[in-house]
């Protein structure tokens, strides 16, 4: 250490000042660095606790009783919406681009936390139901609506604190014939509300549902956007004795951009499919296509944990009292029932429709009319029936073909195209698959068509009905590809109905279907439903006709099953025709 009398030495230049004010300036100095570095230090933590404070007010007043994912409840201009899926071909237009983020809203599912053994998951086996009293406990009548409460618990019996599990709800009386689906609120915090109209008098019973756990979701959730190559296509192309196979899907440009490709993007509509281009033959050779096949390493063992049949894939959920009610006749002149002090429950849930007797009856009360061979003729005179899509809409042709004799076209028994004459009475029936991604046995290559553009080539008018059915092959991908598909075939009806005024437009949702692990991971009913709210939506409206398809499979007493059984068509076709031929009115 330097002494004054060294400092001094060394500094013959300065003045020689007093000891303790040279010791009190060195320390003035030190206590005003020290000070400017609390300062900075308090301003950086006070920023990040108004952002703390901001994010956990966020969290603390979402509602949770939302239909919607309460993230989504933001105010003010949206973000811009950008694709950022693999299968991200084409840039849409800034409108397209506003549907496209609109409607990913209207989807979007709560994901959970993430777990780390099977253990902390949901257990349909431990979970619980309890159907609520009424209000007041008075009795149950015809016009109600019935509650029950679900309590989601992990394979240890322990309560989940949030939600996203997906869950179905059924009411139904099997010695009636009825049948009503119901729908199920997520709370997000491990609870959720299964709501029914009661719509019968006699007994009925509540069967509630895990299809998947909020855990299995996630998964399903990254599969969806990341791996959408875990279906895959071929193609055979051929010249002379000369031939190849090769991989086709909508995705190759960004799985292998080292490969030559073949383009096969439709010049209409810009619809993108590729192929590997075959090593010694050209594109043009291409001359069928077909399901190639599944990819096996989709998941980790740990997510495969939750994929089990019997464990977690479609488990009923037991109640904790009595899953069994009775409902008495509604009484018009019922004190009670017309006391304004009586307050509805918080949702009022109409459905499409219900069964009762073992026919579908329509919710806004509009009668559905039973058809028979005669009938159906009579109905169909003069008309021509236009039916696009997948096997779902084929069920339809298979159906009425029993009526309308078939035209050999010599296609192959389920790839179509198809057609059925009745020259007497001027019926003509047609059906054609829709194109990729479409995963049927070898189709012609020649033979696969855009429905959009098939729709272009009808004159429409009062004596045609276009009945649609596209959504089972559609589920690997992420939902713009089906967004972008429906968004074509929506403006092609746009310009149908305004050339043909009178053309009737059916559409057909989803419907439910048995699952396994492997149907899980790429055929869903979770994705599914998906892909049937966003075709609501898109649909929404335009002067189409929609046939329920999934209200219709889940409130049947009938296994789900992708094809469904024959009662079930035969009351979709009743629907269809009482649109095509309405009662005349007294």
């Amino acid at each position: 250490m330097l002494t004054d009398k060294h400092e001094a030495a060394a500094n013959p230049g300065q003045p020689k000042g007093d000891p303790l004010c040279r010791r009190l300036s060195s320390r003035a100095l030190i206590f005003l660095l020290l000070t400017l570095s609390g300062l900075s230090f308090l301003l950086r933590n006070i920023l990040t606790l108004e952002n703390l404070s901001y994010n956990t007010a966020s969290m603390l007043f979402q509602p949770q009783n939302s239909s919607r994912h309460p993230a989504l409840a933001q105010k003010g201009p949206l973000p811009p919406y950008n694709n950022h899926t693999i299968c991200s071909h084409l840039e849409p237009t800034p409108d397209e681009a506003l549907e496209d983020r609109a409607l990913l809203d209207a989807i979007a599912w709560p994901k959970p936390p993430a777990p780390t053994s099977l253990n902390q998951t949901s257990d349909p086996v431990h979970s619980l139901f309890a159907i609520l009293p009424s209000k007041g406990g008075r009795e149950r009548r015809v016009g109600d609506q019935l509650e029950a409460l679900v309590q989601m618990l992990d394979f240890q019996g322990r309560p989940k604190h949030y939600g996203g599990d997906f869950l179905l709800a059924r009411l139904d009386s099997p010695d009636l014939g009825a049948g009503v689906a119901g729908t199920v609120v997520d709370h997000l915090n491990g609870f959720y509300s299964a709501l029914f109209p009661l719509l019968w008098e006699g007994p009925a019973q509540v069967t509630i549902t895990m299809v998947h756990s909020s855990e299995a979701v996630a998964v399903l959730q990254r599969l969806r956007e990341q791996r959408s190559d875990r279906i895959f296509f071929q193609s055979l192309f051929r010249s002379g004795e000369l031939s190849e196979a090769s991989m086709c899907n909508m995705c190759l440009p960004h799985n292998r951009p080292q490969e030559p490709l073949c383009n096969y993007t439709d010049l209409h509509t810009g619809e993108p499919w590729y192929c590997l281009k075959p090593k010694r033959l050209s594109c043009d050779t291409r001359i069928n296509h077909h399901r190639g096949g599944n990819k096996n390493d989709l998941v980790t063992h740990k997510e495969a944990l939750l994929f089990q049949s019997h464990v977690n894939i479609k488990v009923v959920i037991n109640a904790s009292g009595s899953d069994r009610i009775d409902v008495l006749p509604k009484k018009i002149d019922d004190q009670e029932l017309e006391n304004p002090s009586i307050e509805p429950g918080p949702v009022k849930y109409n459905p499409a429709g219900y069964y009762y007797k073992g026919s579908w009856r329509s919710f806004d009360g509009t009668p559905v009319r039973q058809f028979d061979a005669k009938s159906i003729t009579q109905c169909l005179t003069g008309k021509v029936i236009n039916m696009y899509g997948d096997s779902t809409m084929r069920q339809w042709f298979e159906y009425l073909r029993a009526f309308v004799p078939e035209f050999n076209l010599r296609s192959t028994s389920w790839t179509g195209p198809f057609m059925a004459v009745d020259s007497e009475h001027n019926i003509l029936l047609k059906y054609r698959c829709h194109n990729v991604p479409i995963g049927f046995p070898t189709i012609i290559a020649s033979e696969l068509r855009y429905v959009a553009n098939e729709l272009d080539r009808l004159p429409g008018g009062p004596n045609t009905v276009v009945a649609l059915s596209l959504w089972a092959h559609f589920t690997p991908y992420p939902v713009e590809v089906y967004i972008r598909r429906m968004r074509h075939i929506r403006r092609a009806l746009e310009r149908l109905l305004a050339r043909g005024p009178g053309t009737l437009v059916v559409i057909r949702s989803a419907n439910l279907r048995a699952l396994d692990k492997e149907l899980s991971l790429n055929h869903s009913d979770w994705f599914s439903l998906q892909l049937d709210r966003v075709l609501r939506n898109m649909f929404m409206g335009l002067a189409v006709v929609f046939v329920d398809a999934w209200e219709m499979t889940l409130a049947h007493h009938s296994p789900h099953n992708l094809h469904p059984p024959p009662d079930i068509i035969k009351n979709m076709i009743n629907l269809v025709l009482t649109q095509v031929c309405p009662a005349e009115k007294s």
